[in-house]
């Protein structure tokens, strides 16, 4: 019923909303002679504000039409490349010369929490001058008929094995918080299989592998409630008109407002600014404001049974490290992992993924040798900077490309040696 009276919400608000862009046409349009002056600008100002802080977000578009390799500039086109009813799998295909030698593959997993893989926008251009990458689109749970059946964790798991025997030998894979405990356990079951398409390498960025480890806000929510009260509490069914009408979800607008009230404050105040800059006319900061919002706005439904077998599994009874978790009958023994790299990678703010919950990982992978494991700490960065923003393009996006390309050498004899210098506070061996 809750979800059903926010979508009504959402419907009644309309022509508020479509009289809101009217009136601030009719305010900004030049021939009004109040346009330019303090009350037309805060007028419009206020307009834009109550139309952004009202409107559904759609799901928004990578759009990066060109990178840059060796210098010079270089389309790109995106296409699926496999596809199945709660993801597809899409491809940031460069044209490159032919004779060019091919860079390292790299299989972006973004998190399946409420939002989509354009979250990553920043993490796929800092990564796209590198490598060959592709990533992971989850569907909108809300978009999928109920016919289509269920999706879980297993299934989950399931998916980014099946995604990288599609991609190929010699594969890298990234996983971006959440997705972390499904990759490596999906690394730890083709391990297991002596899977000859396990990847080269996996790089595990502010995930939580165990929670026990500094547990955060987000950590004691999870785990102060036993799962019965999740299934009542914030577990709903799509409701109709949607495609996946009777589907039973974890809604994205309920994520988005728990992520939200944790730092209420600052949203508060990110927009009183905006407010202020679009009075001032102040164009930079107001369409920056703009881009991050229209994509931390933009949110997905997830299905009940991959969010409360995850509560379950990661922030409950914390199976993973605990060596207790299980895929379809089978356990999951991350000690079968002998030949896949790996890196870890933690922001020292991170408030949603503790300081060590990543770097558990080397602990439980006990069999990868020395020299096939680093992990990094990078200092004054949040949950976010792990992935995204300056100090990932200047520091953890190299360490990403370098790490893949050293451990690629055995796989594909094409490793490139790394020329960039930069500060090495953060690293340690394991």
């Amino acid at each position: 019923m809750f979800y059903q009276l926010y979508e009504l919400n959402h419907a009644a608000m309309a022509p508020f909303r479509a009289a809101a862009d009217a009136m601030r046409f009719m305010s900004d349009n030049p021939m009004n002679p109040f346009a330019q002056t303090a009350l037309g600008r805060s007028m419009s100002a206020s307009l834009e504000v109550f139309e952004r802080m009202t409107r559904r977000y759609g799901k928004p578009s990578f759009n990066l039409p060109e990178t840059v390799v060796d210098g010079k500039p270089v389309m790109v086109t995106e296409e699926i490349v496999w596809a199945k009813p709660f993801c597809n799998l899409l491809h940031f295909r460069r044209d490159l010369p032919a004779a060019r030698p091919a860079d390292q593959k790299i299989l972006l997993v973004a998190p399946m929490s409420g939002h989509y893989a354009t979250l990553l926008r920043g993490t796929v251009e800092a990564l796209l001058p590198h490598a060959d990458l592709y990533i992971t689109d989850w569907i909108d749970a809300r978009m999928v008929p109920v016919t289509e059946g269920s999706f879980d964790l297993d299934d989950y798991i399931d998916y980014l094995i099946e995604m990288l025997h599609q991609i190929g030998p010699g594969t890298h894979v990234v996983g971006v918080c959440q997705p972390s405990v499904p990759v490596l356990a999906a690394v730890a079951v083709m391990e297991t299989r002596g899977d000859r398409m396990a990847p080269a390498s996996m790089t595990l960025m502010g995930g939580p592998i165990d929670t026990r480890s500094n547990p955060t806000a987000v950590n004691k929510l999870a785990g102060d409630h036993p799962l019965e009260w999740f299934r009542d509490n914030v577990i709903m069914s799509v409701p109709f008109p949607q495609p996946g009408f009777m589907r039973r979800v974890y809604p994205g607008f309920l994520q988005l407002s728990g992520f939200m009230s944790m730092n209420l404050d600052r949203h508060v105040t990110a927009h009183k600014e905006f407010y202020e800059h679009l009075v001032k006319n102040d164009g930079e900061p107001a369409e920056k404001h703009r881009e991050f919002y229209d994509e931390y706005l933009a949110v997905m439904d997830l299905t009940e049974e991959f969010y409360l077998q995850t509560v379950d599994a990661v922030f409950i009874r914390h199976s993973l490290p605990k060596g207790e978790m299980m895929h379809r009958a089978m356990p999951v023994d991350t000690k079968a992992i002998r030949s896949v790299a790996l890196l870890t990678v933690e922001g020292e703010n991170d408030d949603i993924s503790g300081v060590g919950q990543t770097k558990a990982a080397h602990t439980i992978c006990p069999n990868i040798p020395d020299d096939k494991r680093q992990h990094y700490m990078q200092p004054d960065v949040g949950h976010y900077g792990v992935f995204n923003g300056s100090r990932f393009r200047s520091e953890i996006a190299p360490r990403i490309i370098e790490f893949t390309r050293k451990h690629a050498m055995d796989d594909t004899k094409t490793a490139k040696p790394a020329s960039r210098k930069r500060n090495t506070k953060g690293d340690s061996p394991i």
